[in-house]
């Protein structure tokens, strides 16, 4: 995909996708979108890769969604020269199981949530309503302390989307999760960081360095594979009824990862008081029972 809307620059084992649409504060758009996903696509496809950074261009790192279509903004029956959408039946009913009634912040919020990398948030200035909830489904959230966030879906007359009715009660806790959402005001990034939506506040200047630092830890010193394991494994069991559930999954990933090559590896460097050279890639040598969970009907 010819990207327009992002930017993706890998060096070394980082990848740094920036939402790049600067002058409109880079707000979200059905392309952005669809750039995304395609550029999460890459990420997990290229075993060089060992951590994503996520960023914004210019002073904003994502302002929310594209209202250029004004009141019809969020009216998908509207958009599209007026035409009614697929999921409108003729006698004017909604079909709700249909692809179309899908939001697109879901779609990517899906597509990050499946990634076999590590996902950083660099958080370089406001982000609101899909500008902060895509940051949801990232491993990390680091914020610059020029940035803002708020969850406006009630002051828009919507609903909180992109799966974040799942994610953010699970980063925050329930009660900080109601209020921000309720309220749907815009915050900055010390009452984040008082709320455990942000891991850290830096600078302007020191926080892509900070992300970047933290990347490195990641690729320089870990297994690809149990990485992209250990990601799928504690975010599936974070709905988990039962640690039995979580019981029969380690088991599983403990003994097929004790047979792989880079158990050895990592035992023997370790012993040897040397850095790591992990034989085993994510494209090729993921576990029999890998994916374990039932087939999203999405996907």
């Amino acid at each position: 995909m010819n990207f327009t809307e992002i930017a993706l620059e890998i060096d070394g084992p980082i990848a740094t996708i920036t939402l790049d649409r600067e002058a409109k504060l880079n707000a979200f758009t059905t392309r952005m979108m669809h750039e995304l996903i395609a550029a999460f696509d890459i990420t997990d496809a290229d075993d060089n890769v060992r951590a994503v950074i996520v960023t914004g261009r210019g002073r904003a790192f994502c302002a929310g969604a594209d209202l250029s279509a004004g009141a019809a903004t969020f009216d998908y029956e509207k958009l599209g020269d007026g035409k009614r959408a697929g999921p409108v039946r003729d006698d004017g009913s909604i079909d709700y199981s249909h692809d179309d009634v899908r939001d697109g912040g879901g779609r990517l919020t899906m597509r990050i949530f499946k990634s076999l990398k590590p996902v950083i948030a660099a958080v370089n200035g406001p982000a609101v309503g899909i500008g902060v909830t895509m940051q949801l489904a990232m491993d990390v959230r680091m914020a610059s302390d020029k940035a803002r966030f708020g969850f406006v879906f009630a002051r828009r007359g919507i609903v909180p989307e992109a799966g974040s009715s799942w994610f953010l009660s699970k980063l925050v806790g329930l009660p900080q999760a109601l209020e921000w959402c309720m309220t749907g005001r815009v915050f900055g990034a010390d009452e984040a960081l008082a709320g455990k939506l942000v891991r850290s506040v830096h600078t302007a200047e020191d926080l892509l360095p900070a992300a970047r630092a933290l990347a490195l830890e990641i690729a320089e010193n870990t297994a690809p594979v149990s990485v992209a394991l250990t990601r799928q494994m504690l975010w599936r069991m974070a709905g988990a009824e039962s640690p039995w559930d979580a019981h029969r999954l380690d088991s599983r990933a403990i003994y097929a990862r004790g047979r792989a090559g880079d158990a050895k590896e990592g035992v023997v460097s370790f012993l040897e008081k040397r850095a790591p050279v992990y034989p085993d890639k994510v494209s090729s040598d993921m576990p029999d029972f890998f994916p374990w969970w039932e087939e999203d009907r999405y996907y």
